[in-house]
């Protein structure tokens, strides 16, 4: 309660509690003492996602609620993932700070950011994955799920010392503005960190793989592109054990120069079948995903006037970007 407020003018929630397990209160409703707004709490999620959604942002919610409580496992290369996206940032980045997630999905990060010692993890999500990430995180008294637009956070400006969103700012309509109300949350001083899809390395997916989701198969039923991605990750998975892990590892690292996307396939060539089939799936069923350029991640961290901005190139396809919030109160 002590970092939540109220979406649509941000006034003070009050808790109705309705039905409680312990110290979780699974059932009950947030009242706004400003504007009246309620908004409830089902199976342990402050539900701030009050009215249907249409267009794009339903579609997407749609198909990464469906995906991530397909792909619900959580395994040990999702740690070394997690700490590779958020570099250099290591476990202690999080120790005793509030940290705010934009985009939890099944909450793995939510998980491992709370058991780094976080004072507070408040992981946000539009979609109905928040009813996956909730089990795995409710025996953390220091991890919370939210359902919220990322949008429309609905926490109290500067309430948190952490931010950051993996893989999820590059699939709102406006990357920008989901970066710029991230930063809102963070005090002063704070750091937001983020990865995100990259423009250059990806001409290929740009061209062949964007257009084929946005027209076909982001409009497939979940059920047929499930089995379509499996199809598709079959071969991908067969050529990185043969060639991509044997190249990584040394025996063929003479072929190095002529494997395909060698960088990122080589970093993904050890991971099982079932991961190589999500990300597989995890490209084609987003409606709306955005490549973004260096120049692109430079720029927002300059206008949200943070300093010491970092951003760097990771496996040659993507944007791995962090800076510190201004101290200035004006900014």
């Amino acid at each position: 309660m002590e970092y939540l407020a109220c979406p649509a003018c941000a006034g003070q929630l009050t808790l109705l509690a309705g039905a409680s397990e312990g110290d979780e209160v699974m059932e009950g409703s947030l009242q706004c003492a400003r504007c009246a707004a309620r908004y409830p709490v089902r199976g342990g999620v402050p539900r701030f996602r009050t009215e249907a959604l249409a267009g794009m942002q339903a579609r997407t919610a749609e198909a990464f609620g469906w995906e991530w409580k397909k792909f619900d496992d959580v395994a040990v290369h999702h740690e070394r993932q997690f700490l590779d996206w958020m570099a250099p940032a290591t476990p202690a980045w999080f120790t005793g700070n509030v940290v705010v997630e934009a985009g939890c999905g099944k909450g793995r990060h939510t998980r491992l950011a709370a058991g780094y010692g976080a004072r507070a993890v408040l992981g946000v999500d539009l979609s109905d994955a928040v009813d996956v990430a909730f089990p795995s995180i409710r025996h953390l008294p220091n991890a919370h799920v939210i359902q919220a637009d990322l949008l429309r956070l609905p926490l109290r400006r500067r309430c948190a010392d952490r931010a950051f969103s993996v893989g999820v700012l590059h699939h709102l309509p406006d990357p920008r503005e989901g970066f710029t109300a991230l930063c809102r949350s963070v005090r002063p001083g704070g750091e937001v960190s983020i990865w995100v899809y990259g423009r250059e390395g990806n001409g290929w997916i740009a061209h062949l793989v964007s257009p084929a989701r946005r027209l076909v198969t982001s409009r497939m039923p979940p059920s047929a592109l499930y089995w379509l991605a499996g199809a598709l990750a079959l071969p991908l998975h067969a050529a990185l054990r043969l060639l991509y892990a044997p190249a990584r590892r040394g025996p063929l690292a003479w072929a190095r120069p002529a494997l395909f996307y060698y960088p990122y396939l080589s970093y993904i060539s050890g991971f099982p079948f079932r991961e190589v089939h999500h990300i597989v799936h995890d490209h084609l069923a987003a409606p709306v995903a955005h490549y973004l350029s260096r120049a692109d991640v430079e720029s927002w961290y300059r206008e949200a006037g943070a300093r010491d901005v970092e951003v760097a190139w990771h496996n040659q396809n993507s944007w791995r970007g962090r800076g510190l919030m201004p101290s200035s109160k004006g900014t």
